[in-house]
């Protein structure tokens, strides 16, 4: 076996690295080569622009008007999206205080009552925008458009709530929501934490009867959605088939395993019979 040797010429300083032709393969910053001690300006430069797109990710406040032109209009969704708010005032206080981020405020939980079903909803779906609005503006809306035809196919039908759009929110504020509205389960989409090479990546988090006790061990998630990461289709693919089990099982997180993607799955997750709720 034989490996090429870095090289450098008399007009150009940088040592390549013989690894850099594996980097169109992945967002990975691997192969940098080098200048003397140090790493090349030009991947200095790209490595300060990705640090502060991650920066502006977390602090960018959510464009809702923006959200809204790329949310579905769907005759399954039960009213127009509501525009809620956590406990916390300003992004500032929700990045030193991850607990205001948790809960509704006072007039978003009344605001919720008013809009809950004397029969339970089976889901209820918020979009939350974490610590990427970025991700939210840009992937919540086509990944929606691609679930929401899905689950109108299903047996029996979903009864979903109004979309909920929740500003300086938390993963667990989606166990307010279901609360609030009276649903069997909650579907967050939330921004998550920014990478140097993912300002813009959504994650989805799943919880069947959330309620004051819930804690992430009662949660399933989908991480990495993003066109450059896990794609609408394969997303979908893998929220349905949980959100089925879910229905069938009656609970999530750990009890729940993720075997979307087993080769020996029949193919129609709707097989197995849904018992009744209690």
């Amino acid at each position: 076996m034989t490996y090429d040797t870095p090289s450098m010429s008399a007009q150009d300083p940088v040592i390549h690295n013989p690894w850099a032709r594996l980097r169109r393969f992945t967002d990975a910053r691997i192969g940098l080569g080098r200048a003397g001690v140090s790493i090349p300006t030009q991947q200095l430069l790209d490595f300060q622009l990705a640090h502060a797109q991650a920066q502006d990710a977390v602090h960018k406040p959510l464009n809702i008007a923006t959200l809204l032109a790329t949310l579905p209009q769907s005759d399954s969704l039960s009213g127009p999206p509501l525009q809620l708010t956590s406990t916390a005032k300003d992004r500032a206080q929700y990045l030193q205080r991850p607990d205001l981020g948790r809960h509704l405020d006072t007039s978003s939980a009344s605001q919720l009552h008013k809009h809950s079903a004397d029969d339970a909803y089976d889901i209820a779906i918020a979009i939350v925008d974490g610590l990427s609005a970025l991700a939210i503006e840009t992937n919540a809306g086509p990944f929606l458009n691609a679930l929401l035809p899905v689950l109108g196919q299903d047996k029996p039908p979903w009864h979903i709530a109004p979309l909920c759009i929740v500003e300086q929110g938390r993963v667990a504020i989606g166990d307010d929501i279901a609360q609030g509205l009276h649903a069997r389960c909650v579907l967050v989409l939330i921004g998550e934490r920014p990478g140097l090479s993912s300002p813009d990546s959504m994650g989805i988090y799943l919880t069947w009867h959330p309620g004051a006790n819930t804690t992430d061990a009662g949660r399933n998630c989908i991480s990495n959605v993003r066109p450059a990461g896990l794609d609408y289709t394969q997303a979908c693919q893998r929220t349905h088939y949980l959100l089925t089990q879910a229905r069938i099982q009656r609970l999530s997180g750990v009890a729940l395993k993720d075997r979307s993607t087993d080769a020996n799955l029949p193919h129609d997750p709707n097989q197995d019979a849904i018992a009744p709720d209690e």
